[in-house]
Formats: structure tokens, sequence, C-alpha cells
């Protein structure tokens, strides 16, 4: 066998340089060197504030308490995303973590519920879930552990938290495990020349640090995966219109809500993550369509509080690296692709990195057959990511400005095409293979959306309109219970993991 790899260099701090020091420095131990390198005078992006669900393996595999994170980071709980104006200016729908409704028999809550609606006898959709009820009367609990049985287990919360927060969060914890951190800027990186391998990188005061894995972490700037090793970038621009985001802070105000909401505007959408200190703002918006003043105006006039701080402009452009592992690199986070944070997967997606290479951690052979696996598995990934994130332009009936009438009429990816084809015929939606949005996130985006079926599964007449009736309104009487039993987030947060006042 090949020898074991025995040292790592991360390039980058951040959220992702950090997430990964932590996890690697958990699994790996004292066996392994871990060092990462990051420059103050170098600022990370920063603005990935909010999460879904599955962060709470990465906090489980590290064995990090729940409230404690929280504390430290100023941290608040998501149940889901409001979408306003998407779909037509003045409506909304919540797209709500975990599932909506209870299966009946063989057949999915959603066929049911859509018979039911044509015949004029179904609330709104969102109505019969608890994760879509709670959030907009700013409810929120955990599911209770001694009440097993208990509707209340349904509840499914992710995060809101400040980046830079975590980022600190986790370095305390990977330096307590060995992780060694070098303040200095890279300005040259040394590659092999029999292989094209990364020998070490050239800091800025001279010292040569070598490594047998490098981790880029440097961002959209992708130092060693897109400068030194040259691997391609693939534009999405054709299908993701957004190439800009503004970011602002506020002040923060009441009640604190346990969502993030997304509103569109005339050419693209602002975010809204409301944590302990203040309130996330943002507005990602297409430069073909919108200046920057006018798209600084949109933002500045629809905060909530006045503002903390100058705004901060990000360009960008979405897609993803060719390959995320290159020879002895793997690119984690932005420098392996970007999007945009409407459904908040770009913490997620440093996450499945992190894990991906665990999984398949090389020795010092660098064995090809790893690689690929892991840059197929990325790459299957990204793409069905990106058709998760396009329905929300192309499936649209606004038509009041150039923007949403070009993302209506945009080509779309023959993946995406396929999914729609499939609901718009009779409400049917599968997940391919690992792909990570569930049946029910794609259910409620596109209902949300505007997209209805032609019709439902044909066995759900086997049952009586009466039957169904009966169901769906248990259904609803339970939610609404369980809503009124709920503290609210604020209630729940000063009794389990209030931060200190910020100074």
């Amino acid at each position: 066998m090949a020898a074991p790899i025995k040292n790592i260099v991360i390039v980058g701090g951040g959220t992702a340089g950090w997430m990964a020091a932590a996890a690697l420095s958990k699994v790996a131990g004292p066996a392994v060197s871990i060092r990462l390198i990051e420059s103050d005078d170098i600022a990370s992006i920063g603005v990935g504030e909010a999460t879904i669900p599955n962060i709470k393996n990465f906090n489980l595999a590290l064995e990090i308490d729940e409230d404690d994170f929280l504390r430290h980071t100023q941290g608040t709980f998501k149940m889901g995303i409001e979408f306003v104006n998407w779909s037509k200016l003045g409506e909304r729908y919540m797209h709500g973590f975990g599932r909506v409704g209870q299966d009946f028999g063989a057949v999915g809550f959603f066929h049911y519920w859509q018979k039911m609606r044509e015949l004029g006898l179904a609330r709104e959709f969102g109505k019969y879930a608890i994760n879509s009820q709670a959030p907009v009367h700013a409810k929120f609990m955990r599911g209770p552990k001694d009440m097993p049985n208990s509707p209340l287990n349904d509840l499914t919360h992710a995060f809101h938290f400040d980046a830079g927060l975590y980022a600190k969060y986790l370095r305390s914890f990977a330096e307590q495990r060995g992780v060694r951190r070098t303040e200095g800027r890279i300005v040259n990186t040394v590659l092999r020349g029999h292989d094209g391998f990364i020998e070490a990188v050239l800091l800025e005061g001279g010292e040569k640090v070598e490594g047998e894995l490098f981790l880029d972490c440097s961002g959209i700037r992708a130092l060693l995966i897109g400068q030194a090793l040259d691997v391609g970038y693939e534009d999405w621009s054709q299908w993701l219109p957004c190439d800009r985001a503004i970011a602002v802070p506020c002040e923060s105000v009441h009640p604190l809500l346990p969502y993030t909401r997304s509103t569109a505007h005339s050419a693209g959408w602002q975010w809204r993550i409301p944590l302990q200190h203040r309130i996330g703002n943002g507005h990602v918006y297409s430069s073909r369509f919108m200046g920057q003043d006018e798209a600084t105006a949109i933002l500045l006039n629809n905060l909530d509080a006045p503002a903390l701080a100058e705004p901060r402009y990000i360009p960008f452009v979405p897609g993803r690296r060719r390959q995320t592992w290159s020879k002895n690199c793997v690119a984690i986070g932005l420098s392996s692709g970007f999007f945009e944070p409407i459904e908040s997967t770009n913490i997620h997606l440093i996450q499945t990195a992190i894990a991906r290479l665990i999984s398949m951690f090389p020795n010092a052979e660098f064995s090809p057959l790893e690689r690929d696996e892991y840059n197929a598995q990325t790459q299957f990934e990204y793409e069905r990511i990106r058709d998760f994130i396009v329905l929300h332009y192309k499936a649209t009936q606004r038509d009041d400005s150039p923007f949403w009438r070009h993302c209506a009429a945009m080509e779309i990816p023959a993946t995406l095409q396929h999914k729609i084809d499939l609901f718009c015929h009779n409400g049917h939606v599968f997940r391919e293979n690992n792909e990570l949005f569930a049946e029910m996130s794609w259910l409620q985006v596109m209902h949300g959306q505007g997209l209805r079926p032609q019709s439902y599964h044909p066995l759900v007449d086997a049952r009586s309109p009466e039957e169904i009736k009966a169901y769906l309104d248990d259904i609803e009487s339970v939610v609404q219970k369980c809503v009124d039993f709920m503290p609210t987030q604020e209630q729940y947060i000063a009794q389990h993991c209030a931060a200190e006042p910020m100074r």
C-alpha cells in the first residue's frame, strides 16, 4: 500500500476553511498534521448566514452542543424560507422543512390535496404542515424527546448564524485538536515538475509551506484550483441571470421570525436573515437589467430598521469548477462553485465536499479512481441544485419587468424540464439518486411558483371526497393545535441558547 497522507495544507479560512479544519482534525486526530493559512487582510464573503437541516449532521459528527454553538454565533432557528412576489406580485408561500400532511395509504398527501383543491374543499397547501404554520406565527421548538409519538416530532429546523462568528467558533474547536493557523498572504504556488502536483505555497514573508494534500478554501479567487492548476469554470449564467450581490446588516426588530425571507424585486431578490443581534440583508440582482446604484437603493429602502454598516458589493459568476479535485488539490467552498443563496446551499456544499473527501480520503498515491468518483458525485450534486434554483426563476407568471420576461422565456436544462413536465402531467415528483432536495421541497416550490398539475394520482378516486375531506380536516386541526402549543422563538431562545449582547 502507498504511504498515508501525513500533511494537509488548507489555503484560506472563513467558513469553508475552518469547517474543513474542524472536521478533518476530528476524524484524523494527531496522525495527520493540518496547517491552515489565512490572511486577515483578505476578507471572506461571509454572507452565508442561513443553512438547511443537514448542518445538524455536521454538528453531530463534531459532537458540538447545539445550544453552545448558537450562543457563540448569535444564532437563531430556521424552519423554512418564505418566498414573496416570485410567482406573482403580492403572492407568497413558505418552503418549509420537513413534510406537508401525511400520506394516506400508498398515495402521497399532495395527490389527495390536489383533488380536494379542484373541488374547492381544501385550504392552502401550507395549512397542513407544522413547519409552514409555526414560523409565520413566530413559533418554534425542538421536537419533544419526552413525547415520542407527538406530531411535534415532525418539526425540522436549521439555523441562521453570523458566518464570521461561526468561523471563529470552529477555529477554536480545530486549534484545540492540533490545527496550526498561519497568518500570511500567499504569493506563489510551487508545482512539481514531473506531474504538476502542488508541492508548496510561498508566503509573502518568504516561508515555503509544503504539504501532500492541499485544500483550496480561498473563495472566489480559487488561488490553487483555478489560478495555479488552471482548472476551468463552467458558467451557468444562461440559466441563472443574477451576477451581483449587495449585503448590509440592520438592527433587529420584533418578533424574531424563525425563517429566511426572499422577496423578489424587478431584477432579482432580497434576503432577510434574522439573528439574535441583528438582521442580515442582501440584494441579489442581474447587472444586465439593473445598475448598482438602483440595486443599492432598493435594498436600503426595504430594510426593517437602520443599517449597521456600509453596503458590501460582491460580484460573482454562477456555476461550478469543471473539476473540484485536481491532482493533489481539492476545492471546498466558493473556490469550487457559486450559487446565489436563494435556497441556502453554499454552506451545505462545503459540508458535503468535506464528507465526500473523508469518504474517499486518498493516500500518497492519489489514485485517479477516487478522484474521478469524487468529481462525478460533485457534478451531479451541483447540477441538481442548479435545476432547483433555476425553477424559481423559470416558473413565474411575472411579466412586469424585462428581467422576469427574460426568465419566463429562457431555455432550461433538460433535467429540469423533465421534472416540470412530470409534475404538470399529474403531480408526480421523483427524487433521483442522492440529489439534495427531496420530493416535498420540489412540490412546495413548484406549487408555490404557480405550476399546476393537470390531474392527480388515479388511485385517489378509490376514496370518497367525504373521507378525504375528513382526513384533511384532521391534519389541519392537529397542525393548529401543535402551533398553539409551541412557544415563540424569542421565548425558546431565552430559555435555551441566548447569546451575550454584542459590544
